[in-house]
């Protein structure tokens, strides 16, 4: 069976308002005070800290707290997440430890980048385009010119990684196109820091990507869709690995350039989702895979509508045009009407985390109040998070999430360190929550996200 890291490879009134129990959140609040998601957010910090490893380089953490050797440098599961809640809790709390421990870590990524050499992965979630973002981070913290120094000499090595390839004076990194390993997260990756810079050579490459990923498009259902890669044969038409992912790509590449092809590509590519949804009432869903995934539907960010109508809402901002919002509201209700987070479904398991469960529904829910003020998203938002803090485990001082990351594997159940499945990424929201909640804005902000 395959599994996600294969296809990677490849205060109580505060508590009230939650509607979590004032006596659950006393216990895992060690501290109560008028922060009191900030005092989630330490606790799993405190839980992430205790595993911390000193490298000859800087500072290291592992993604299983009980595998010392399962550091990685990936974003999904690896360190560099843990350096992005690092520099959130430096924001929240203007304690320099957490930006030194930010910095030492940053360190032990930049010995290593030699290492990432040209059959190194270079995807945003599983390689070089994801330490170069982190850098980035944390150059953009610390205005250190040692920081910027290096964070350029990542990107530098990201985009002299890139092979010309194709018809179209296209560009590409591997054969894979999606948002997790492929052409459409590096590429999200360089527009994100050409926004901050101004390096037009970082647009050119991304418009390059680009050229690549409307060459490799296929034709169907009157629309375009995109496979992972050409080898693997499996049609995931959402965010993470399918047509919702590139076409977000493609539609945020036009928001900078107004090309129309990309414009044209990300167009066909909606109308090739829109022919394939299951709508019911009024709420949208689109299956997981085609085959035998056609009655399999995800919910959160990686394969859900969480991803998805990112794709939708990003086509209203570029085009001005508010039928995308339509579909927004759509794929919206296709999970509050789902029953989670109180009933789990085979595409919404024993997961709290930002890729498959609970925190990527709620920060969605939780941003689309933010632009809308729509006070059901924010009802949702808290539903969700009291559910995700009643699944947490005291641990000491701190705070772990004990889960399964594989819907296939749910008896391997790990507390993890990292972004996309572990204590960094729920606590990184927590810290967004705390944000919000005293009308300040975050740090950190993910280059696949369209929600400022």
């Amino acid at each position: 069976m395959t599994t996600r890291r294969d296809l990677m490879k490849q205060g109580v009134a505060a508590a009230i308002g939650l509607g979590l129990p004032p006596d659950l959140y006393a216990r895992i609040s060690a501290r109560p005070g008028p922060r009191p998601n900030l005092e989630v957010a330490l606790k799993a910090a405190r839980w992430i800290a205790r595993s911390r490893q000193i490298t000859e380089h800087g500072l290291a953490w592992p993604a299983n707290p009980l595998d010392p050797k399962s550091v990685g440098l990936d974003l999904y599961n690896g360190m560099p997440g843990v350096v992005l809640f690092q520099l959130e809790l430096f924001n929240a709390t203007k304690d320099p430890t957490y930006l030194r421990d930010a910095e030492s870590a940053a360190d032990h990524l930049l010995a290593l980048l030699p290492a990432q050499g040209p059959d190194s992965e270079a995807g945003l979630y599983t390689g070089l385009a994801g330490i170069a973002y982190v850098l980035d981070a944390v150059a953009r913290t610390t205005g250190q010119k040692k920081r910027r120094e290096g964070a350029a000499h990542a990107f530098a090595l990201l985009t002299g990684r890139a092979k010309k390839v194709g018809s179209t004076e296209g560009i590409e990194w591997n054969e894979v196109s999606d948002i997790i390993a492929g052409s459409a997260g590096i590429g999200l990756t360089l527009l994100d820091r050409y926004r901050r810079t101004g390096a037009h050579d970082l647009l050119e490459s991304a418009k390059a990507a680009g050229r690549r990923l409307i060459e490799i498009g296929s034709p169907e259902e009157g629309g375009l869709t995109w496979l992972m890669s050409p080898t693997f044969k499996r049609n995931m038409p959402n965010f993470s690995h399918g047509t919702a992912g590139v076409s977000y790509f493609l539609a945020t590449l036009y928001g900078e350039t107004h090309e129309q092809a990309f414009l044209d590509a990300a167009l066909a590519g909606a109308k090739y989702l829109q022919s394939i949804a299951t709508v019911k009432d009024g709420a949208t869903t689109i299956r997981h895979h085609d085959g035998d995934g056609k009655d399999l539907y995800y919910l959160s960010w990686c394969h859900g509508p969480v991803g998805t109508a990112r794709l939708f809402y990003r086509l209203s901002e570029v085009t001005g045009d508010d039928q995308w919002l339509e579909w927004l509201r759509s794929l919206s209700k296709g999970i509050t009407t789902s029953g989670i987070p109180e009933q789990r479904t085979p595409g919404f398991w024993n997961n709290v985390g930002q890729c498959c469960g609970n925190t990527g529904v709620s920060e969605y829910f939780l941003d689309l109040h933010r632009i809308y003020h729509d006070l059901r998203s924010l009802d949702f938002a808290r539903r969700v998070t009291a559910n995700t803090l009643a699944r947490a485990t005291e641990d000491g001082d701190g705070i772990k999430w004990i889960q399964a990351e594989n819907r296939v594997e749910p008896q391997n159940l790990v507390a993890q360190t990292g972004l996309m499945q572990g204590a960094a990424g729920i606590g990184l929201y927590f810290l967004r929550l705390d944000a919000f909640e005293r009308k300040k804005k975050p740090s950190v902000r993910l280059p696949d996200s369209p929600f400022a």
